[in-house]
This record gives C-alpha cells, sequence and structure tokens, in this order.
C-alpha cells in the first residue's frame, strides 16, 4: 500500500494562530520574537555577562583618570610617586580601555550566532507559511510589497538585536553605575542633576520619535507601493512594448516616487527638530554637572582629579545619549517592521489540515467521485451548482464547455486550493470530493497534491535550467529519468538542438521558451512525477497540429492505467474520453461518450460540427 504522507509536519488547524492584530503592540512583537531568541538561552546569558563587564571596564575608566590627575599633583622631590604611581595608573587605564573592547567584540562574537539563527528561523516560517495560505491569497497578492515587508522584516531582526542589546541595555547599565558612583562619592546634586537631564532628554526624544513614526510608516507603505508598482511594471514587459506605455508607466511610478519624497521631506525636517531639541537638554545638563563640579573644587570639597572624572562620565553618558533618538527611531521601525511580518505569519490558513489527519492510501489507480458538489469564489457569484460524477479506476473523463463554465475550477477544487461549499453559506454542504472512497477534505493537502499530477493551461516555469524545470516534477531524478520525459514529451530534440542543451535557462516565468516548448516542459515534468491521478488543463493549447497529434498518442499511452481527468476546449483531443461531460454555467448539461453525445444532437454536437466546419 503506498501512503502519500507529507514531506513536512501538519500545519495547525484553522485558528490555532492567534488572529492578526492590525496594531499590534511593541511588547507584543517582542513577546513573538522572545522564544527565537531564547533558544540560545546561553550565548544570550554569556553575552549580557560580557556586556557588564565591558561597562564596568568602561565606568573604571574616569575613575583611573581622576586617580592619575590627582596623582601628578606631587609635592616637589617626590621622586618615587611620579615615577611609580602614574605609570601604574597608566598601565591601568590601558588595561581598562583594552578591556572595554575585548569584552564588547566577545559580546559580538557569542550573540552573532543568535542573531544570524533567529534571523534564519523567522525567514524560513515566513517562507513556509506563505506557501501554505490559500491561492486566494496568492491571488490577492502584491508581490512586490510582500517581498519588501519580508525583507525589512529579517532585516529588522539584526536591527533591533543591534540596538537595543548592543546599545539601548548597555547605556542604561552605564547610567545606573554612574548615578551610583555620584551619589555615593559625592553629593545628591549629581545624580540628581543628571536624573533630571536625563527624564527630560527621554521624554522629549520619546515624544517626538512617536510623533514622527507616522512620518516613517508613511514613507514604508509609499516605498512598498512604489516597489510593487514596479515589479509589476517589469514583469509585464511584453504587454507594456505592446501599447506603447513606457512613458505612461514611468509616470505612474514618478507619481509614487513624488508622494514618497514628500514623505521623506517630512520625516527629515522633524529628525532635525529632534536632534537640535537633543543637544539642548545634554547641553544644558552638561553645563549644570559641570557647574557644580567646578563650585566644589573651589569649595575644597573635590579635587581636580573629580572635576575631570565628572567630566569624563557625562561625556561618555551623553555621547551614546546623543544617538538615542536615533537608537529609539530605529526600533520602532524595526519592531513596526518585524510586527508587519509577523502578521503575515500569524495569517490564518483558509485551507488546512485536521488534526490528526491521515495521509492518502492507495492501492492502485483510485477512483475519483465528485458528489453534490457547489463552490463559489465569491457568495455573490456561484461558479458550480451540484456537479456530480465518477472518474472510474484508470479510466479518463473529459470536461467541455464554453469558457468560465466552471472547467478548470474542478482542478483547483481536486488539487484542494479551495475547500468546497460558498463562502458565507453553512458550514456543512457544498457536497465532497474522494479519491478512492476518501474525502479529501479529511486529508492532509500533501498527500492529496503528491497523488495528483497536472499540466496547467497557463505554465509558468522558473527562472533556471530546463533540466531544472522538467526535474521539478520529481526532485532528484537522474538525467536519464528527465531525458526519458522529455522525449516523452516530444522536447528532447529541440533540448539538444540548443547550445546549452539541457542547461538553457528558460528566463523569468519561461519568458525566453514559446509557449508550445514550455507546455512541453510542463508536461515532461508532469509524465517525470508519474502520479495514479493525472489532470491535462487544456494540455496541448499552445501546440500545433502536428505535434498536438504526436503528443496526444503520447499522453493517451500514458494515461492507459491512471485516473484521468481532461479540461479541453478542443473536442478532438477528448474522442476517446471514458465519459465526456459537457458545462455551461456551473452546471453539467449533458454527458456521455462522444458517439452518444453526437447522437444526442445537443450541445456538444453543435460544439463538434463548428470546430470541425473551423478546421
Amino acid at each position: 500500500m503506498r501512503s502519500y504522507a507529507p514531506a513536512t509536519e501538519t500545519p495547525p488547524a484553522p485558528g490555532a494562530a492567534p488572529k492578526p492584530e492590525l496594531n499590534r503592540s511593541d511588547w507584543a512583537t517582542l513577546r513573538r520574537l522572545f522564544p527565537y531568541l531564547w533558544d540560545y538561552k546561553w550565548r544570550v546569558m554569556a553575552a549580557l555577562a560580557f556586556m557588564v563587564g565591558a561597562k564596568l571596564a568602561n565606568v573604571g575608566v574616569p575613575l583611573l583618570l581622576k586617580n592619575l590627575v590627582d596623582a601628578m599633583s606631587f609635592k616637589p622631590g617626590a621622586v618615587e610617586a611620579v615615577l611609580i604611581v602614574p605609570v601604574a595608573l597608566l598601565v591601568g587605564y590601558g588595561l581598562l580601555r583594552l578591556s572595554t573592547s575585548l569584552f564588547t567584540e566577545l559580546r559580538e562574537l557569542v550573540f552573532a550566532k543568535a542573531t544570524e539563527g533567529a534571523a534564519r528561523r523567522i525567514s524560513l516560517e515566513v517562507f513556509r507559511h506563505l506557501h501554505a495560505l490559500s491561492l486566494r491569497f496568492h491571488l490577492e497578492r502584491q508581490t512586490g510589497g510582500m517581498t519588501r515587508d519580508i525583507e525589512r522584516g529579517t532585516r529588522g531582526v539584526h536591527s533591533l538585536i543591534s540596538y537595543s542589546l548592543y546599545s539601548i541595555i548597555p547605556t542604561l547599565i552605564e547610567v545606573t553605575l554612574v548615578l551610583t558612583l555620584l551619589a555615593v562619592k559625592f553629593d545628591v546634586w549629581f545624580a540628581g542633576i543628571t536624573i533630571i537631564a536625563l527624564v527630560f532628554y527621554i521624554t522629549f526624544t520619546v515624544t517626538v520619535t512617536e510623533w514622527r513614526t507616522k512620518f516613517r510608516k508613511e514613507m514604508n507603505e509609499l516605498d512598498s507601493s512604489a516597489h510593487s508598482r514596479a515589479i509589476d511594471s517589469l514583469l509585464n514587459y511584453e504587454t507594456v512594448k505592446y501599447f506603447n506605455n513606457e512613458e505612461f508607466e514611468a509616470q505612474r511610478y514618478d507619481e509614487n516616487l513624488k508622494r514618497y519624497r514628500r514623505a521623506a521631506v517630512k520625516s527629515q525636517t522633524t529628525l532635525s527638530l529632534l536632534n537640535t531639541g537633543q543637544q539642548l537638554i545634554i547641553a544644558t545638563g552638561l553645563v549644570a554637572m559641570l557647574w557644580r563640579a567646578t563650585q566644589g573644587v573651589v569649595d575644597g570639597r573635590m579635587t581636580l582629579g573629580d572635576l575631570v572624572m565628572v567630566n569624563a562620565f557625562m561625556i561618555q553618558l551623553y555621547i551614546p545619549l546623543g544617538f538615542l533618538g536615533v537608537l529609539y527611531r530605529e526600533i520602532k521601525q524595526s519592531l513596526t517592521d518585524l510586527s508587519k511580518m509577523f502578521t503575515l505569519m500569524e495569517r490564518e490558513r483558509e485551507i488546512a489540515d485536521q488534526p490528526g489527519a491521515p495521509a492518502l492510501a492507495l492501492q492502485a489507480s483510485p477512483e475519483v467521485r465528485f458528489e453534490n458538489v457547489s463552490f463559489a469564489y465569491e457568495a455573490s457569484r456561484p461558479i458550480l451548482h451540484n456537479i456530480s460524477f465518477v472518474i472510474p479506476p484508470g479510466k479518463t473523463v473529459a470536461v467541455v464547455g464554453s469558457s468560465g463554465a466552471g472547467k478548470s475550477t474542478l482542478a483547483r477544487l481536486l488539487f484542494r486550493f479551495y475547500d468546497v461549499g460558498i463562502p458565507g453559506g453553512p458550514s456543512v454542504g457544498g457536497g465532497r470530493i474522494t479519491i478512492a472512497g476518501q474525502d479529501i477534505k479529511q486529508l492532509t493537502q500533501a498527500s492529496v497534491r503528491q497523488a495528483i499530477g497536472i499540466v496547467p493551461q497557463d505554465t509558468v516555469l522558473f527562472n533556471d535550467t530546463v533540466e531544472y524545470n522538467i526535474a521539478y516534477g520529481k526532485p532528484g531524478a537522474s538525467r536519464a529519468e528527465v531525458e526519458e520525459a522529455a522525449r516523452a514529451a516530444r522536447i528532447h530534440d529541440f533540448i539538444s538542438s540548443t547550445p546549452a542543451g539541457y542547461a538553457t535557462m528558460v528566463g523569468e516565468r519561461g519568458l525566453k521558451l514559446s509557449g508550445g516548448e514550455k507546455q512541453r516542459v510542463a508536461i515532461a515534468r508532469t509524465l517525470l512525477k508519474n502520479p495514479p491521478i493525472m489532470i491535462f488543463d487544456e494540455a496541448t493549447s499552445a501546440l500545433d497540429s502536428a505535434n498536438e497529434r504526436a503528443i496526444q498518442a503520447e499522453l493517451r499511452s500514458i494515461a492507459e492505467n491512471k485516473t484521468t481527468l481532461v479540461v479541453a476546449h478542443r473536442l478532438s483531443t477528448v474522442v476517446d474520453a471514458h465519459e465526456i461531460l459537457v458545462m455551461e454555467a456551473g452546471q453539467i448539461i449533458e454527458r456521455g461518450t462522444h458517439a452518444a453525445l453526437l447522437a444526442l444532437g445537443g450541445r456538444y454536437a453543435s460544439m463538434w460540427a463548428l470546430q470541425q466546419s473551423s478546421e
């Protein structure tokens, strides 16, 4: 018995992921990020230890500098003090400076694996989740904007960790140590002035940055919009050229760039306001501290070394604080970017496996059954109305009809790109689809899709080699297997005639190949997959008559012992089908063999007569 089990773990059931929020809080985003970092908890703790060590060494530098200055205040004739004490202090000063740099580099070295590991895991989860989302999501998405959001979110992991762990937290540790030293060693006014300046500084920075955030968000939205517009235009390069609309596309793109420029100018103007206010607060606090220290030296309560130490402490504190606005803005931006990516990750899957769903189990070519299937992409526009038919094991059933009748929708439902039923309708009903008597809604999606091969009407190839695109039907296939599938699809001779052979690049979406060549590559990779159920959705629509006849004979041979659904426009390609279904407006209006339908003299017979006269 063959069991078509999924290659990856079963995704959670609907509702397992929390519902995405429109405005996720920063704390919620941090909580979401924390588990990814905690996987590296020993590295996190080691990095924090090195960070504390670096700050202790950094705070020790002004203390040694004070002692060095005081040691230089010697009495005439005190030669030993000049020769011994300052030299020892100078060596200690140098060692502390070295220790600060050493601990900082060790921290970054130890934590690099955690940062990169978290970014890699998040990116991989987003990628997998996007593939798990429904076809409806991917038909509605804007690829350029979505990829931009993922790119910014991944970069946000690095930025958030870098700015918080390497800048904000070390600064807070240093501020705590300095305030404690000032309060203990001198009077409480030194700590008071510093705290008042810090409170004003942080309050001003946070308030203005929060106000500025809306301009930054607007910049991001406009950036994504411009990027999406550019990507969409370039992907449709041929259409732009066909209608001579290069200037029209440039103007549309420029409109987005103009709006982005206006938002960027606003952002830069408010940034200048923020920086000016910050420097004013820093300068005021620094002057107040030095005035207090200078007064202490004049009164004899403090030494010249104390004045130097206070000045060094203030410089060490305010230099990183001078970047607090930038750091806070970048952290907020990183949180915003991460929030967007996490919201994308938490988007519920429209089509999800049930908890504990079994894999499809097959012993031979299965029976496929549609039972009273109704379906609509939108509740206001039903596509299928109580469709029922059976594809017997190893037989071929063809579906014909006018465009929009719902023929290709049958293939999408069989692949379970959508579940049967009407959106917003009752939770039960809509019919069911079974393979070998097993309701596909109760099975894992991966196992169902593993058992089905399709040659779609619109073939899109990867921007890689011909060999890669054929081998995609069976990853890991040998070159001999690839060539055999290519021969069966009547494309081996063409591939061999090209200078690069099977290493020929097909271009983005396969645009370097003709429509017929792309379709034959699609046929070859489906033949290589060799599944028990086959779907041919207008599989030879892009081929000329000679190649169509040759490949149709090959397809009939391949489908001989497989359960096959054929969606066709050319009736001549389905005359040998076990049963032919004629669809109109989402309903089956006729069914039977080719001969029986001709004898009926109905819709099929008129379609046949029309196509024969055209040929």
